[in-house]
């Protein structure tokens, strides 16, 4: 069963009084054009349809495990390295990044369950997703949660060049529950997982996700 999610409603009950209206004004001041009419009603179903499988927020069987981090957004696995993580580690930590282009669907979710340690939101750039510094100088939230499995788990939530708001549901000191929403990304982007290095990943490079569902790594016991 796929529902609506609440960050769309607004924008799409918005969008449809606006086609509706542009509609019924060529209907009436054009009516001697009915080929243009026409192709104008298509092209604005097409537009509505777009907007709404973009929020579309589609039920998830969600699979739960202290011990397994799981993916945060559906999307495709563009990043598996080793790197410096410089906001709050400060040291050399596993990153593994999620990108969702626009027709995945958007809603962030907690991939461990545990306390939120640190939430920050930066304002920024709004370079391509897949661009090395997007991590760094785009739009983005920074969370950092204690999992229940022991490990700390920084992800973020990164604006693209569509995207314009970044939407969360997180702050310090809350708990969390695994698979969950914790945010909402509109019109973009990508999700980055910042986890041990000793973490068994269970993920490729280009494999698909799903959020709540794709075990992207395993910690140590």
């Amino acid at each position: 069963m796929v529902k609506v999610h609440k960050e769309g409603r607004r924008i799409l009950f918005v969008t449809l009084l606006v086609l509706l209206a542009l509609n019924l004004l060529l209907s009436h001041y054009n009516g001697v054009n009915v080929a243009f009419n026409r192709v104008f009603a298509g092209v604005s179903v097409v537009v509505f349809l777009t907007l709404l499988q973009f929020f579309r927020s589609p039920y998830r069987k969600l699979l739960t495990h202290e011990d397994l981090l799981l993916a945060p957004a559906d999307g495709k696995v563009v990043v598996i390295e080793e790197v410096q993580e410089t906001e709050y580690f400060q040291d050399a930590r596993r990153q593994i990044s999620v990108f969702m282009s626009p027709i995945n669907v958007h809603i962030t979710r907690n991939p461990v369950s545990g306390m939120v340690k640190y939430f920050k939101y930066h304002p920024g750039k709004y370079l391509l997703a897949w661009h090395p510094k997007s991590s760094t100088q785009n739009e983005r939230t920074t969370v950092v949660v204690e999992s229940d499995a022991g490990p700390l788990v920084l992800f973020r939530q990164i604006a693209g060049a569509m995207a314009r708001r970044i939407v969360w549901y997180v702050n310090e000191g809350d708990e969390v529950s695994q698979g969950e929403e914790f945010g909402f990304i509109k019109f973009g982007s990508r999700v980055d997982v910042f986890v041990p290095l000793d973490a068994d990943v269970k993920v490729q490079l280009g494999q698909k996700v799903k959020g709540g569902e794709t075990v992207l790594c395993q910690f140590k016991g």
